[in-house]
């Protein structure tokens, strides 16, 4: 067989892999990708390119429930002991997460698994690494009542709000009281607009062939050829589906640390099918996010990227190839309001 055709098929075969031959759950296909959320409508054809497409302007929201929205978000009083806020483990001005392998919540505790990126999460199709929280709703529970997070409840947070008289006078300003249902609405809606504009590759996406590097543009090209962007799609380069983590190899058995944490959508729905499943994360932004993967246990891109292209791929890549897919991945940073951060 022609190494050119051989090459082909094993491209094929990979695709079809990364694609859907895993499944989740029947109403959650892995390898299915769902439409992306929040926006005023999908982007037009001509900035979309190979299954990627430029970022949507959120829909436009109650200025005062934004703001309404970030000081709820920095306010640690939504904690048990006054400590943490959301903004502990996701610091918005700098990529949207903590830096550390796994957060610290109240009394010092260490979480279990790596905080993903606040910025664009609107975007995803479920939230958290194992998807148990189906919108952003949903996710703001979780770490209110985390005994490793926050670790209080709402029967505790809404009179401390309530005594608080620009507290109050906050909540009057977007014509609501101050109950456990406007907090996640009005923390919403600011994490709604997280949304990281005007990065580069979306300048190129939209026309501007100066926007990206020559290194970049063979970055982009590989990351499309080698199949990565089976998984990592759409306007918010993955966050729309699940897939295995090690599709090719075993990762935890190579790795000898095989831990409950492990088994991502498993520890949600109880199939062995779901065993190693994780939702896809989003590539915006990641140069910012380190350390990766949902323990935090790889330190640095080019070893998430050889990693992936081991495990998910069945690939060696050289070092050039990674550097070139580094330059791409660089694009995706796109920016913020000042008044967000």
């Amino acid at each position: 067989m022609p190494g050119n055709t051989k090459g082909a098929l094993r491209n094929t075969a990979i695709l079809l892999l990364i694609s859907g031959l895993f499944g989740c759950d029947p109403h959650e296909p892995m390898g299915t990708a769902l439409p992306d959320q929040n926006l005023d409508g999908p982007s037009t054809s001509s900035d979309d390119v190979n299954g990627l497409s430029a970022l949507a302007t959120p829909l436009q929201q109650d200025v005062a429930l934004v703001s309404l929205g970030k000081k709820l978000f920095e306010d640690p009083r939504l904690s048990g002991d006054n400590t943490v806020s959301c903004a502990t483990c996701h610091v918005v001005a700098a990529g949207g997460d903590d830096g550390r392998p796994v957060s610290i919540g109240v009394g010092g505790a260490s979480g279990t698994h790596n905080a993903p990126t606040v910025l664009n999460s609107g975007l995803n199709f479920r939230q958290f690494w194992d998807g148990r929280a189906k919108d952003l709703d949903e996710q703001v529970e979780g770490p209110i009542h985390n005994p490793l997070e926050m670790n209080t409840k709402w029967q505790d947070i809404i009179p401390k709000l309530q005594s608080d008289a620009d507290m109050v006078a906050a909540f009057k300003a977007s014509h609501l009281s101050i109950t456990q249902a406007n907090v996640i609405k009005a923390i919403v809606a600011y994490e709604n607009a997280l949304v990281t504009l005007d990065s580069p590759f979306d300048r190129y996406l939209k026309g501007d062939e100066s926007a990206i590097s020559n290194e970049a543009k063979k970055g982009l090209d590989l990351f499309v050829r080698l199949g990565c962007v089976s998984c990592h799609q759409g306007q918010n380069v993955g966050g729309n589906m699940y897939q295995r983590f090690g599709v090719f190899k075993n990762y935890y058995e190579d790795e000898g640390r095989v831990s409950e944490i492990a088994l991502g959508r498993y520890n949600v729905t109880g199939n062995p099918d779901d065993k190693y499943v994780f939702k896809v994360p989003s590539l915006r932004n990641v140069t910012q996010t380190a350390p990766y993967f949902h323990d935090g246990s790889v330190a640095s891109l080019e070893g998430a990227i050889n990693i992936m292209a081991t495990y998910q791929l069945g690939r060696s890549l050289e070092e050039a190839d990674v550097t070139s897919i580094i330059a791409f991945l660089e694009t995706l940073t796109g920016d913020l309001d000042e008044s967000l951060k």
